[in-house]
């Protein structure tokens, strides 16, 4: 096994599967979170807005699993200072957030596996509109990893990292349409929406799976803005995060 693999497994192992083991009863917040939603969708819409809704857990999922690092890595940062051996290992930054978002996907992996069975079955659509939508998904997780570091690298509390994850997984993932179409918001409303980077990728993933209809100048509009988004905080992640104290 090669250093930088097992470098990555070890993030896995400390980050991932330690807790999945010894603490299975937090996995049922993983489970609650974008299943809770899909659930009240399903019965306020009488079952017409299932798919759309399976397609917002998979969002949800995704960002949230990417807010969940910010709060492991400020975890590990500040209370058992293991980002300062980091530092001192031949270890890049790349490296280890690339390990640390590898665990949070196999921590989400319940979650996922059950949307992604309900995907199957209520969602018609191609393989190639799959494959997209499975592309649009994993840059909203790079956005939101991305996010995720720079903030746990200026975080100075595992309190404040907690504040800063719901505060935002709040605003991007519930309160933005990504359970339900952006057109059941009001008109003065919508203005508001777009404010977050998940009202784009949900529209998106929607128009792709044929749940709503969209003009093809806007479907671009919208995977240039997911593009030039997951870029942005890609920058602020590699650049901006502080990876050395000064």
């Amino acid at each position: 096994m090669s250093r930088l693999s097992s470098q990555i497994l070890a993030s896995i192992l400390v980050n991932a599967i330690y807790e999945m083991k010894n603490y299975p009863v937090i996995l049922i917040n993983t489970l609650i979170s974008p299943l809770s939603f899909l659930v009240l969708i399903f019965f306020v819409s009488r079952g017409e807005l299932l798919g759309v809704a399976i397609l917002g857990g998979m969002i949800m999922t995704m960002f949230q699993s990417g807010m969940f690092l910010q709060a492991d890595l400020s975890h590990l940062k500040n209370d058992f200072r293991l980002q300062e051996m980091v530092v001192a290992s031949p270890t890049g930054p790349g490296t280890y957030v690339a390990g640390m978002a590898m665990s949070e996907l196999i921590y989400s992996s319940p979650a996922l596996l059950i949307l992604v069975v309900l995907f199957g079955l209520f969602v018609p659509i191609t393989f190639f509109g799959a494959l997209a939508i499975t592309v649009v998904l994993l840059l909203m997780f790079l956005t939101s990893v991305s996010l995720g570091f720079a903030l746990a690298t200026i975080s100075s509390d595992i309190v404040q990292s907690f504040g800063f994850s719901r505060l935002i997984t709040t605003l991007f993932s519930t309160l933005a349409p990504v359970y339900y179409p952006l057109e059941l918001i009001p008109q003065p409303f919508q203005l508001l929406a777009y404010l977050s980077p998940t009202t784009y990728t949900a529209r998106l993933v929607q128009a792709l799976a044929g749940f709503v209809e969209v003009p093809v100048e806007t479907m671009l509009l919208d995977a240039g803005v997911v593009l030039a988004l997951s870029a942005v905080f890609l920058y602020i992640g590699i650049r901006k995060a502080r990876w050395r104290e000064r």
